[in-house]
């Protein structure tokens, strides 16, 4: 998800779990256990959630961790990555288009209300219908009907005709084509039932939502924190160690860090850039540093003049080349950043690939990137100051001025950070198209597969506020390389246009690909077994303390 985000690109997927090289990270023993500690609730780090707690609705990590630790899906992922039944009891297909699948029975959401087939086939209705304007909604576009729901002027009421609750525990889902790796999706947020009493009122539901996974939300104080406590009703496989999680929401991150020294917040999966340099030898074995599922880079909207065009083309490979990220990895990170060369965190199969052809516009090269922008000169002037936006609420200053020098240093232009407070009303400008300039962007995997980096991100069908294309990027060329991946027969033949869809990539630049970064961060001295997962979040259920 947009540091967090499917269509009808999406045909079969041969990507599987199977073939991930995905290793989890942590401390103390694995796997839960309440440890015989003080039996106080976990204090972790969070951001202010983007969106209201509502899953469809959610696709950045400040909401995103919340929303794991009080739902339950289908299936989850394991601290390795591995996809387990959660949920469900079975999922099913003859023909990877229609899927059965048999949902547990007799379980409950937290206020009683049963879980039924129909509350999924409910709550991914709701997420697909176009009246809703919901944030995940292109994640629905592999369902049959999902067009009929979609576009403007559907009806409030209308639903997918792919989606059937055959009985209180048996749910038909129905794809547009072949997709072997649908069940390995349906652990994301945005596949989380919802109970009926959500649909009376949506607005209060997303401020404290009636669940079903191992917490509930008590409270939601903005800007400060959210406290969830250990859900009764939920008997599954992320059963909470631990009598509460309690996320505190900071405005700065050196807070962060001396309440982790000090032993005032418990887990943190961020360190501040002030930090990188000692924290392993401050924290000692309480330190994380170990590769992650995630990508960071900046965006440039398609619509922006300066960066439109064959002008425009040619600058955004200027930028790119203009940039030294080995130095900055080097001088800012102290090994927690890799220099890009793909698209796809490398802990992914088939991501950091060093042969996707026209990767060399990652490396820096000074001369070219001054001929490239010259060269952009000729056929359009810039106009106005290259801005590079960012939240302030989270380390991204250091790195932001270090790009921005790099960029003024080598092609002599005015290149300026531009910081907003919060991580919300940065937000908030994406998703409203109305964020000037390039804006710092990142992927954090929903799911492992490179699909889940590539069509989320750049894809026709997630563009237009539809998903997680902020920049609004369209390549029809690309998109059905993407499809044809999603229905190769096997993942070498998936990867091999994954990899021809990623060269488009590296020609176009929807996206300024800068470095992959690792899981890091650290935990107090009061709790034991703390793990974090393969998509660099810790599994707060399984902290005993």
């Amino acid at each position: 998800m947009a540091l967090t985000r499917r269509s009808m690109l999406l045909g079969t997927a041969a990507t599987s779990a199977a073939t991930l090289s995905l290793a989890a990270c942590g401390g103390g023993d694995s796997g839960g256990g309440s440890g015989g500690g003080s039996g106080d609730p976990v204090l972790a780090n969070g951001t202010e959630p983007e969106s209201p707690l509502i899953p469809t609705n959610t696709n950045e990590v400040g909401g995103g961790r919340v929303l794991t630790s009080v739902f339950a899906g289908l299936v989850y992922y394991t601290a390795d990555g591995k996809v387990e039944n959660e949920l469900a009891e079975s999922i099913e297909s003859e023909d990877n288009i229609t899927w059965t699948i048999k949902i547990t029975p007799d379980t409950t959401f937290s206020d009683d209300s049963p879980v039924t087939a129909q509350s999924f086939v409910d709550a991914w209705n709701y997420g697909a219908n176009v009246n809703n304007a919901q944030k995940s909604q292109s994640f629905f576009q592999p369902i049959e009907g999902f067009a009929d729901v979609a576009t403007d002027g559907a009806a409030k009421d209308a639903t997918m005709s792919g989606l059937k609750a055959v009985d209180e525990t048996t749910l038909e889902v129905k794809l547009v084509s072949e997709q072997s790796d649908f069940p390995n999706r349906l652990g994301y947020t945005a596949y989380m039932p919802l109970p009926e009493s959500a649909f009376e009122d949506m607005k209060a539901f997303g401020e404290k939502p009636v669940s079903n996974g191992p917490y509930m939300v008590e409270s939601w104080t903005h800007d400060s924190e959210i406290v969830c406590v250990p859900n009764e009703k939920y008997d599954g496989p992320r059963k909470a160690a631990n009598t509460g999680l309690t996320f505190t929401i900071y405005s700065s991150d050196d807070t962060m860090y001396n309440d982790l020294v000090s032993g005032n917040v418990d887990v943190v999966d961020m360190i501040p850039t002030s930090a990188l340099s000692a924290f392993e030898d401050e924290l000692g074995e309480r330190a994380v540093n170990e590769p992650g599922a995630v990508f960071q880079s900046f965006t440039i909207a398609q619509n922006d003049p300066n960066f439109s065009g064959e002008a425009g083309k040619l600058r955004r490979q200027a930028l790119s080349r203009a940039i030294d990220r080995k130095t900055i990895c080097d001088s800012l990170f102290y090994g927690t950043r890799t220099p890009a060369t793909d698209f796809v965190a490398p802990v992914i199969e088939g991501g950091g690939a060093t042969d996707i052809p026209g990767a060399e516009v990652l490396e820096f090269d000074e001369a070219k990137a001054k001929e490239l922008w010259e060269k952009a000169e000729g056929i359009q002037a810039f106009e106005g100051e290259f801005t590079l936006s960012y939240n302030a609420d989270s380390p991204h200053k250091d790195w932001v001025e270090a790009v921005c020098n790099s960029l003024k240093n080598t092609l002599g232009i005015a290149a300026t950070p531009k910081a907003f407070p919060a991580f919300g009303e940065f937000r908030k400008q994406i998703t409203d198209r109305t964020m000037k300039g390039a804006f710092r962007s990142g992927w954090q995997a929903d799911y492992p597969s490179v699909y889940n980096f590539l069509g989320p991100l750049y894809s026709s069908a997630a563009a237009d506020g539809n998903g997680s294309n902020d920049g609004d990027y369209k390549n029809p060329e690309f998109d059905e390389l993407l499809k044809e991946g999603l229905a190769a027969p096997d993942s070498e033949a998936a990867l091999e246009k994954f990899k021809a869809a990623e060269a488009i990539l590296m020609e176009d630049l929807p996206a300024i690909p800068l470095w992959y970064q690792n899981t890091f961060g650290g935990y107090s001295e009061l709790v034991q077994d703390v793990q974090y997962g393969w998509d660099t979040v810790p599994l707060y259920y399984g902290v005993s303390k």
